[in-house]
């Protein structure tokens, strides 16, 4: 079994390649699309680093909402269902709080520098 380099330091190897040695040879229209790919690479590295635990947060959150546990999917899908018949709601317990949690949770890994975030993490 080949333990080393993880995954993340392999995403992070390639990733620095790109941004300090191809990156600064290319230009235009190539020169984006590099800096797509190293946007892409750093997506997955904080996926692989963050969203096992903002997973299981969020079904911790989705079965103490519902009264039950469950697989996070049927837990998510039966919250969409209450939320569009009204027999939940913004106001019902632990509701906004979840959504809110599990938004910040996205846009972390997803766009970490987003200036929302820093502000939606402000108590």
């Amino acid at each position: 079994m080949m333990d080393q380099p993880s995954s993340l330091e392999m995403i992070a190897a390639v990733r620095e390649f790109l941004e300090t040695r191809v990156l600064p040879a290319l230009e235009g229209h190539t020169a984006f699309h590099a800096r797509v790919a190293i946007n892409v690479l750093g997506i997955i590295a904080r996926e692989l680093e963050q969203y096992p635990a903002a997973l299981e947060e969020e079904r911790r959150r989705l079965e103490a909402i519902l009264g039950h546990p469950g697989p996070i999917e049927g837990l998510a899908r039966e919250l969409c269902l209450k939320l569009r018949d009204g027999s939940l709601g913004l106001e019902s317990p632990g509701v906004a709080e979840h959504l809110r949690l599990s938004t910040i949770a996205k846009v972390a890994i997803d766009q970490p520098l987003y200036s929302g975030l820093k502000t939606a993490l402000t108590p």
